[in-house]
C-alpha cells in the first residue's frame, strides 16, 4: 500500500521529509520506501516560513 504525506520544517526540506516519515512510523508498520514527490515552501512577507515535502510512503498491508 502507498499513501501520501506532507512533512514540514522551518529548517530544510530534508528535515521536512524526515518529519513525515517519523509521523508515519508512529501509526504504520513495516515501512518500506519513502519517495519525495514534491518540494515547496510556505512564504510569509516574501520570506521562507516553512519547507514542505510531500512524500509517498509504502508499507506492508495486512488484511483483506
Amino acid at each position: 500500500k502507498v499513501i501520501e504525506l506532507v512533512g514540514t520544517s522551518t529548517e530544510s526540506w530534508e528535515k521536512a521529509a524526515l518529519a513525515a516519515v517519523k509521523r508515519a512510523s508512529k501509526s504504520l508498520r513495516d515501512l518500506r520506501v519513502a519517495e519525495v514527490s514534491l518540494l515547496d515552501m510556505h512564504l510569509k512577507d516574501g520570506k521562507v516560513e516553512a519547507y514542505r515535502a510531500k512524500i509517498k510512503v509504502s508499507f506492508k498491508f495486512e488484511g483483506s
